[in-house]
């Protein structure tokens, strides 16, 4: 399933306003990046696999919907430690939104596919990838 021009926008807008929240340079989109994430989200169609949320299992998941998820995890992201939360659940996560605002990614390239279940599954791939262990995103 082919991106289109609009959702590309959406994806590229929403990441950059959360980056621009805490300072660091809009990452612009990266076709061979998103050929990447196209091919990936493909083979997950099958079975809509690496959900994250159980609102992804809903048939009518928005790109929106799915960025603002990875961008909440920003409540759980403590700047001081430049980790995620201690004394949480375990199942906190924050490393969504730390790729998201990761200072030295330059571009990004998503894709979005319904899958067979009726699920849908989004997906986004960086590069520079983020997540570097010892370094902040910001």
């Amino acid at each position: 399933m082919a991106q289109n021009t609009a959702q590309e926008q959406e994806f590229l807008s929403l990441h950059n306003a959360a980056r621009r929240e805490v300072g660091v340079e809009d990452v612009v989109w990266d076709e061979t990046v998103a050929a990447f994430a196209r091919v990936y989200a493909a083979k997950r169609a099958g079975d809509c696999n690496l959900q994250h949320s159980d609102q992804a299992e809903r048939d009518d998941l928005k790109v929106a919907a799915a960025v603002q998820m990875w961008v909440n995890e920003k409540q759980d992201y403590d700047s001081a430690s430049g980790r995620c939360m201690k004394g949480r659940p375990e199942e906190l996560m924050c490393g969504h939104y730390t790729q998201v605002v990761w200072r030295n990614t330059k571009a990004i390239g998503c894709a979005r596919v319904k899958c067979d279940n009726g699920g849908i599954f989004i997906t986004c791939n960086y590069t520079p990838a983020g997540n570097v262990p010892g370094q902040r995103p910001f």
